[in-house]
């Protein structure tokens, strides 16, 4: 066991190695098998474990880009003291050390690279594994139809304050941290009329009815996509 956590642990140094050493090409051949070629080369890793690290070429580096910021945030989130903090000031918070950590031209031409149909798959699966790992970095437990709405209405806040993010020329991303406040307040408006609608009788009827069927949705025990792994 130890062993296996030993080659683990080698696998995970030389995909930081390479998609450190992919920045710097990002920016003129983007998340391109070229870029990829040269991100080896610098970071010295062996051809053959970068094979083993990225096995799909660009695709891979770039979903591990993105992992790897994802798993950053939560090491970040982990060291917060969230118990002083308001609930929607965890998720602002959450967002914005997930934005910090980010490269706007990598995240620019990785827009790019996703947006194309044989990537869209993959970009989905990126936009969604970081609202599990925000939700994951904030204790959420929830293992009903909940850990689906959770996920889709924070995907759909994040998109927003990405593309908002990319545009802010603002100091110190003051107009990004303003934006981002806004959204989570607009969601935590929506939770609470949701809550006031639950507990009227047409929403206690109608719950009653939806009952087994909501129950009866359940999230994955264990989610194929863990931060910072990408799957081969």
């Amino acid at each position: 066991m130890a062993k296996r956590k030993s080659e683990e642990d080698h696998l995970a140094k030389a995909k930081r190695a390479i998609i450190t050493a992919a920045l710097p090409h990002v920016q003129f051949d983007g998340w391109s098998e070229t870029t990829l070629k040269a991100a080896i080369v610098d970071s010295g890793v062996d051809a053959g474990l970068a094979k083993l690290a990225f096995p799909r070429g660009a695709v891979d580096l770039a979903l591990g880009y993105h992992f790897q910021g994802d798993a950053d945030m939560r090491a970040a989130m982990a060291a917060l003291d969230l118990d002083a903090m308001r609930y929607s000031a965890r998720v602002a918070r959450a967002i914005s050390i997930r934005l910090d950590l980010a490269d706007k031209e990598a995240v620019r031409r990785a827009m790019a690279f996703f947006a194309l149909p044989i990537h869209a798959a993959d970009g989905a699966r990126a936009l969604w594994h970081t609202a599990d790992a925000i939700w994951e970095s904030l204790g959420d437990t929830s293992r009903d139809y909940n850990w689906y709405t959770k996920r889709m209405t924070l995907s759909a806040v994040y998109s927003a304050c990405v593309l908002f993010w990319l545009g802010d020329k603002s100091e110190e991303g003051a107009e990004t941290e303003a934006f981002i406040n806004r959204r989570i307040a607009d969601v935590m408006r929506f939770e609470k009329t949701k809550a006031k609608f639950r507990e009227s009788p047409f929403g206690q009827s109608l719950s009653r009815n939806l009952g087994g069927f909501l129950d009866g949705i359940k999230a994955p025990i264990a989610p194929d996509d863990l931060p910072g792994k990408v799957n081969k």
